[in-house]
């Protein structure tokens, strides 16, 4: 008799197992692994996953003790090789087990269960409109070809029009008033053949010109090289990482074309992951034109019914070679050759939300349980990645590093120039300019070529203060100062998305929180600020085009900003940290930067790094073409080594004492580290169950070398929602579980009322 070993989908850490369930007959052709099943659980009706079938219990218990599944709700949507990767998952990052399977799960798929009556079966809840088919009309293949009567030229007009070839009923109806009419007419006399083919939404067409691979003539010996080491990995089959270390602009996405095609060739796929949807088509566009309708795009963008026919392309194996952001890791590609992960230092390859992975741990558990490659590409490796490479092995598998130095043809890296904004003088006209950038602007603009403006900040100005007593106001929900928005006149809190009229009516800025005073003053610096006077300073010079989380808010913004972008004859792009990485225009020769040190001042480790990888992917922006490139930096802290390396070139000067830091703090890449956050309405309960964790984990850890706990504390952000937020910081060895011990002790700590607990194993938000 085979059992399933079924993971309930129940959130919570006290489910920890998988469960035994018996198959009956007449289900055992349709219960496999990866299937979603309906089963009893705790004498009532739960959905669960299979993640096993075996021929005898694994947990042991006597056959009569355990229950049947009572009915199949889904097909298979993963094998057992991702079912232990969801196991791994859970351990690794000390979430519910159903919470790591659900992302392998089909797009659109809930949890949640309907039926008609009591006699009719369960149906799972799905979000999706499931297949799309269009009607296709095609000449048959008759020996005597129709000859419509005289007055039907309807008939005669879709006779014609198919000479050309199939097309659908939809086009033809376009094109010819009537036609469906007269297709129908046709079909019954046998003179067309019509047949329903499946429609695949989230094919993402695009104009950038940039979105396609021509072949170069040679391949520089930096690529290469990444070439030879990336084969040997495919043909070591146990995991082994590449780190592709090479410069803006040194060709690394024809190294992954060239790869895949590799892999290809011996019928294996591959899964590419970048950071930024505004990335999307681009990379769809260069994979396109190289492999034509073999790639499928996964990514958050994409409707529920798109990325369900995305997915299902890969389950079917009609598409080998996935591309899109971390999750398309999940995506059902059973035989992978090669993952890559472009721009791996992005923050944005780690995950808010339970599971809280990291794209780039992730891929290198995939790679082993798939025995395939893993490749890391980026101009700015992160320290965790370089510092592996230099170890030479990690969880054991073995780290290279190849470096990519050049760029391809004639281009070269842009200059640099960086302008103290402390020694400019008050009183300019262009505050948010210096005369340098200014003339740079004037420049670009007589040559009729294209620039970059990187704000790392949305809004018009970063926040309102009272010019009596210098209070800022403060959203209410939460511990956030509030954003002003000069288009729309209104306040912003970027936590809660809560929004109110700027200086008017009722609520936090009406008027000052503190005296009462009605005079606030807007301060800081804003891309709509920016926007507002670089449309001043060029005139209609130029096209000011402005990509930031407002102006990208609705879906296939992105690409149609760029395509603006990319089609206009002179054009300024003044946009956030999306503009910043991975975009390819050679036309660009001007890239400025209105504030560098704005994420220098946060209160993280990674606050230096984070700066020294921004500035240096945008700059890597310019002078992608024949035309050399130039960048302007300004800063008030133009001495801060990550400003000084992107200056000079040089990596080094950043990162010799970035590394001296964090070995004498004891942050990673030196230990690992995570953050533990309690959050809820009761500031005393959440205060009570922190403590009551930070003592259950002093005495475990007492004595254990390289453990540290730090806290609690309120967290930086110490209110979100009107909820209060506390936090707990554990420091740990390099190889330690330490999913596993911290997933124990919030299980020992047991359910508080009220009270969440959220476990960020390897975290990398610190608010």
């Amino acid at each position: 008799m085979p059992y399933a070993h079924v993971v309930l989908d129940i959130p919570t850490r006290a489910l920890e197992r998988a469960f035994d369930y018996e198959i009956p007959a007449e289900l055992a052709d349709e219960v496999q692994v990866g299937c979603t099943v309906l089963v009893n659980f705790s004498r009532r009706p739960s959905v669960g996953y299979v993640v096993a079938v075996t021929e005898r219990p694994v947990a042991g218990l006597s056959p009569d003790r355990i229950h049947p599944v009572l009915q199949v709700l889904a097909p298979s949507a993963f094998d057992i090789g991702a079912a232990r990767v969801a196991s791994w998952l859970a351990r690794e990052y000390a979430c519910p087990p159903c919470e790591a399977i659900r992302p392998f799960l089909a797009p659109g798929q809930q949890v949640k269960m309907r039926r008609d009556g009591e006699s009719s079966p369960w149906e799972l809840v799905c979000d999706r409109s499931g297949r799309v088919d269009v009607r296709w009309v095609r000449l048959a293949e008759t020996g005597d070809p129709y000859e419509p009567h005289k007055n039907a030229g309807r008939q005669r007009a879709v006779l014609q029009a198919l000479t050309a070839g199939p097309m659908s009923v939809a086009e033809l109806a376009a094109t010819i008033p009537g036609a469906a009419q007269a297709v129908a007419s046709l079909e019954r006399r046998g003179a067309v053949v019509v047949e329903s083919r499946r429609h695949v939404r989230g094919s993402g067409e695009t104009t950038l010109s940039s979105a396609s691979a021509p072949r170069p003539e040679r391949l520089t010996q930096g690529q290469r090289e990444a070439l030879a080491a990336i084969d040997e990995a495919c043909q070591a089959g146990r995991g082994d990482v590449v780190l592709v270390d090479g410069v803006t602009g040194s060709g690394k996405t024809e190294v992954y074309l060239d790869a895949i095609e590799r892999v290809r060739a011996r019928g294996r796929g591959a899964l590419v992951l970048v950071p930024e949807i505004s990335l999307t088509a681009q990379t769809v566009g260069r994979f396109r034109s190289r492999f034509g309708d073999d790639v499928a795009v996964l990514h958050s963008r994409l409707s529920a019914g798109e990325r369900f026919d995305q997915w299902d392309l890969v389950r079917q194996g009609a598409a080998h070679v996935v591309v899109g952001a971390r999750s398309a890791l999940f995506a059902p590609l059973g035989d992978v050759g090669l993952i890559i992960i472009d721009e791996e230092h992005e923050g944005s390859y780690k995950q808010g939300s339970a599971p809280r992975y990291h794209a780039r741990e992730l891929g290198a558990r995939l790679a082993r349980e798939r025995g395939c490659a893993l490749v890391l590409g980026s101009a700015t490796p992160s320290v965790e990645s370089l510092a592996r490479c230099k170890d030479g092995t990690w969880a054991g598998v073995r780290w290279t590093r190849v470096s990519m130095p050049e760029r391809p043809g004639r281009a070269l890296l842009p200059t640099i120039q960086v302008v103290d904004m402390t020694q400019q003088p008050s009183g300019s006209r262009w505050p948010v300019f210096s005369d340098v950038l200014r003339q740079g602007l004037e420049e670009v603009l007589e040559r009729r070529e294209k620039a970059v403006l990187l704000l790392n900040r949305r809004g018009f100005a970063t926040f309102l203060m009272c010019q009596e007593c210098g209070c800022v106001p403060e959203c209410p929900h939460c511990s956030t100062a509030l954003t002003y928005h000069e288009r729309t006149h209104q306040l912003a809190c970027h936590t809660c998305g809560r929004t109110w009229p700027a200086l008017a009516g009722s609520g936090p800025s009406a008027s000052c929180p503190n005296c009462g005073s009605r005079y606030m003053g807007a301060y800081g610096v804003g891309t709509q600020r920016v926007e507002d006077e670089l449309s001043m300073l060029v005139g209609d010079r130029a096209e000011v085009i402005r990509m930031d989380a407002d102006t990208t808010a609705g879906k296939g913004d992105h690409q149609r900003l760029l395509e603006r972008f990319d089609a206009a004859s002179c054009a300024v792009l003044v946009g956030t940290q999306m503009i910043a990485k991975g975009l390819d225009f050679p036309e660009v020769t001007l890239v400025g930067v209105i504030n560098a040190d704005t994420t220098l001042k946060l209160p993280d480790f990674r606050a230096g790094e984070r700066t020294y990888d921004l500035l240096e992917q945008v700059a890597g922006r310019a002078g992608r073409g024949e035309r050399p490139g130039r960048v302007i930096v300004q800063t008030y802290w133009a001495g801060h080594p990550a400003i000084q390396a992107v200056a000079c070139h040089d990596r080094a000067l950043f990162l010799g004492p970035e590394l001296d830091d964090r070995r004498e703090a004891e942050y990673p890449p030196y230990r690992r580290l995570a953050n533990v956050v309690a959050s809820g309405r009761d500031p005393r309960a959440v205060n009570l169950a922190l403590d009551d964790l930070a003592h259950s984990l002093h005495l475990r850890l007492d004595g254990r070398a390289e453990w540290e706990v730090l806290g609690p504390a309120d967290c930086l952000k110490a209110k979100a929602k009107d909820r209060v937020r506390r936090h707990i910081m554990v420091k740990a060895p390099t190889d330690a579980n330490m999913g596993e011990l911290l997933g124990e002790e919030v299980r020992k700590l047991g359910r508080r009322n009220g009270v969440s607990i959220a476990i960020d194993v390897d975290c990398h938000d610190l608010m």
